[in-house]
């Protein structure tokens, strides 16, 4: 475990390996695991980091969290470590994150790779978003600690092909997330919108979505990534929301084959 401008983060791969870093951003029930498959999988030619966001394992919180604090905050983290660009790979509310951190600052993006994401949040008023605030905190709200809330969500959320691994390591890194601190991080969620912005997006993007994801559906990213103006879109069958950490191999190779694709670029 490292640490840079008050922000946590694990590391893995050659200081020097090919093009820019990755840096990965994880979801709302994450934290530096949540890319631990990638970190294993794509040292052996890029430098990966996987950071703990505001709030979590460690990580100083936000005065005030909102998308534009949050990207703030991984641009002082690639500071402090001197990473002029970076691919961005964010997972759910990473994703979102990493798409606000494309428009706020082109320059230190070099891609995307989007898993299990969309370029808003859900309802287009108030009322769908009251109503899943209240859903989603109700349990906390009745008493429920962090970690059974963990053994209660992670296995909805997840497709046919989720091993044990995989769950077992989601419902530990939920069950870690301080109770304010998803509380908090539920209420910026509800916020995001970035829906006609797609087309200011410059970056290469890769979309990898998960056919039983019902919280970034298929046909959500599918869509979103047409609305993109360099975007290619994959769907690995079988997986749900946690799509790297249920199918690390075809996740991956995806990922490789992606960045490899930039690189050979003019």
């Amino acid at each position: 475990m490292n640490r840079a401008a008050d922000i946590v983060y694990d590391e893995a791969g050659p200081a020097n390996g090919a093009g820019e870093p990755i840096l990965c951003l994880h979801g709302i029930g994450g934290n530096t695991d949540s890319f631990g498959p990638q970190l294993e999988g794509l040292c052996d030619t890029h430098r990966i980091l996987s950071w703990a966001m505001p709030g979590y394992g460690g990580s100083a919180p936000l005065g005030e969290t909102t998308f534009e604090t949050l990207s703030a905050a991984a641009i002082r983290l690639m500071d402090g470590l001197k990473i002029g660009t970076a691919h961005l790979a964010g997972q759910s509310i990473g994703g979102m994150i990493a798409q606000d951190m494309a428009l706020r600052y082109p320059d230190r993006i070099a891609s995307l790779i989007l898993i299990g994401t969309t370029p808003s949040f859900g309802g287009r008023d108030d009322t769908f978003k009251t109503e899943f605030l209240k859903a989603r905190l109700k349990p906390l709200d009745a008493g429920l600690t962090m970690p059974e809330l963990a053994e209660r969500f992670v296995p909805d959320i997840v497709g046919p092909i989720a091993d044990e691994t995989a769950i077992a390591s989601a419902t530990r890194s939920m069950a870690a997330v301080p109770v304010e601190t998803y509380r908090t991080i539920m209420r910026c969620l509800v916020t995001f919108n970035r829906r006609d912005d797609l087309a200011d997006i410059s970056q290469p993007c890769c979309l990898i979505a998960g056919s039983h994801d019902k919280n970034a559906p298929p046909r959500t990213m599918e869509k979103m990534a047409t609305r993109l103006p360099d975007a290619v879109y994959h769907l690995i069958d079988g997986a749900g929301h946690l799509i790297n950490l249920e199918a690390p191999d075809a996740c991956n190779a995806l990922i490789r084959d992606f960045l490899t694709s930039i690189e050979e670029r003019p």
